[in-house]
Parts: structure tokens; C-alpha cells; sequence
């Protein structure tokens, strides 16, 4: 599983349930189309967390990094729905960063050769 990560805080005056309801639109809609596995949208609790990372935390985890690619050549069309959904989020986020994680051990993994 590649699991990709962002991290944004919310524009002025954008409504916290307005913006989760724009996310799962579109990752819904990503889903439907397998081009996304599964999906969380979090966000920080009780002021908890590293004071450089923003307030939400989505995860998109997809199958394989073909499955990633095919969702980023999709969305990289802005054709379509797919484009409506990309704006309906994008333009609610700032400070946005991005990070790409895989279940370790994977599958691939050879074991014997680990240094220590």
C-alpha cells in the first residue's frame, strides 16, 4: 500500500464541514472510478500536534504506484468532473505539503540483506 499524505490548514472563512464535504466528493469520486483505495480525512484534536504541521491530515492509500499514477493523470487532465472536484477542494486549503509513505515491509522486500 502507498499511502499518500497532506497536510493543510483551511482559507479565511472557509467552514470546516464545507471543506470535508468537498474532500470526500472528490476522493469519493476517485474511489469509484479505482482510482484511490481508501481514504481519511483527520483533523487535529485538543491543539495536539507538532506546532510546523497545519490543523487537517488527509491520507489517499492506493494499491500500487500505478494506481497513484493513474489517479495523477487523471486528475492532471482537468477534464471534466474530476476538475470541479480538484477546484471545489484546492480552493480552500493553504499552507499545503505533501508526502508519499509505503507499508514497510512491503510485499517486495527481500529479507536477509537488512544492515544494522
Amino acid at each position: 500500500m502507498d499511502i499518500y499524505h497532506v497536510w493543510c490548514d483551511l482559507k479565511p472563512g472557509v467552514g470546516d464541514t464545507e471543506f470535508t464535504d468537498a474532500a470526500s466528493g472528490y476522493f469519493e469520486h476517485l474511489r469509484e472510478e479505482n482510482r484511490l483505495a481508501a481514504y481519511r480525512i483527520t483533523r487535529r484534536k485538543l491543539g495536539l500536534g507538532h506546532p510546523n504541521l497545519p490543523e487537517w491530515h488527509i491520507t489517499l492509500e492506493f494499491d500500487g504506484l500505478a494506481q497513484l499514477d493513474h489517479a495523477f493523470n487523471h486528475v492532471a487532465s482537468r477534464e471534466g468532473a474530476v476538475e470541479n472536484f480538484h477546484h471545489a477542494v484546492n480552493s480552500k486549503v493553504d499552507n499545503v505539503f505533501f508526502a508519499l509513505y509505503r507499508d514497510f515491509p512491503d510485499p517486495v522486500r527481500e529479507r536477509g540483506g537488512e544492515k544494522f
